[in-house]
């Protein structure tokens, strides 16, 4: 979770952390400003002295996970990554360009999942994805969100 490696950063800075890989999952879920992947990053990076930070995009109704080194996401061979037009849910963009993200995930050997996500971003020809952020006033999502604070 975002929010809290940038919470508990503070309070673990004296630690050594180059023996650490440090992955995020993106998205502050409304506990923050919401800041760029690059510039969080750079963040982790400068306040806990790594070299580089991992992410993962992935939700709880994929089975799969895409994971990157910095901003370009690697899906797993059973999981496909397209974008769709921002306002025509039923078209595809061309690869290179913005647009909504549909994931289809065959992991599950029992059902198969096709989501179309509000999030943007750009797919490859090679099947990678970059993650550019989400539709304006889209609903703040996260597994981590059912869970109230006692």
């Amino acid at each position: 979770m975002t929010f809290g490696l940038l919470d508990n950063k503070v309070k673990y800075t004296s630690l050594d952390w180059s023996h650490v890989t440090i992955i995020e999952t993106g998205g502050m879920k409304g506990r923050g400003r919401e800041l760029t992947r690059t510039e969080l990053h750079k963040h982790l990076k400068t306040h806990l002295r790594v070299s580089e930070v991992h992410s993962e995009y992935g939700m709880t109704e994929l089975l799969s996970q895409g994971y990157s080194i910095g901003e370009i996401f690697t899906p797993a061979p059973w999981m496909k990554v397209m974008t769709r037009e921002v306002d025509d849910p039923f078209t595809y963009t061309a690869h290179n360009r913005t647009g909504g993200i549909n994931v289809i995930d065959l992991a599950n050997v029992d059902s198969c999942a096709f989501l179309a996500t509000d999030d943007l971003g750009k797919t490859q020809e090679n099947g990678t994805f970059e993650v550019l952020g989400r539709f304006d006033h889209s609903d703040v999502r996260g597994c981590n969100l059912l869970v109230q604070d006692i």
